[in-house]
């Protein structure tokens, strides 16, 4: 028989139901990171764009360097949308741990 394997995921060692003030904050720590990190992406993404439609402008048709500027056109938009893929996942992560612990003071 095939034993089923449990998605493991960092957060899977909490337990939910007596999460306190130290395990919020760093909750909360790991959010600030993640939209950190999605910044990151987006900025990678928005230069690689931008330095592709400069390398385009102002090189000659034809050269290599309007090729590597057409080449850093679809390098960007898939910095982002990995970007914003990760940050999702991570936050659909994250809101599950934060939404099953509840604070102690609710119950």
């Amino acid at each position: 028989m095939r034993k089923e394997k449990t998605e493991e995921t960092p957060f899977s060692r909490f337990d939910c139901d007596s999460l306190i003030l130290r395990d919020e904050l760093a909750i909360e720590r790991t959010l600030l990171a993640n939209e950190r990190t999605l910044m990151a992406y987006l900025r990678s993404a928005v230069a690689l764009i931008i330095a592709g439609f400069t390398m385009m402008h102002f090189s000659m048709e034809g050269s290599w360097f309007w090729m590597a500027g057409l080449v850093c056109l679809p390098f960007g938009v898939i910095a982002g949308t990995v970007g914003i893929m990760r940050f999702k996942r991570m936050d659909r992560m994250i809101s599950r741990i934060r939404d099953a612990g509840g604070h102690p003071e609710d119950k």
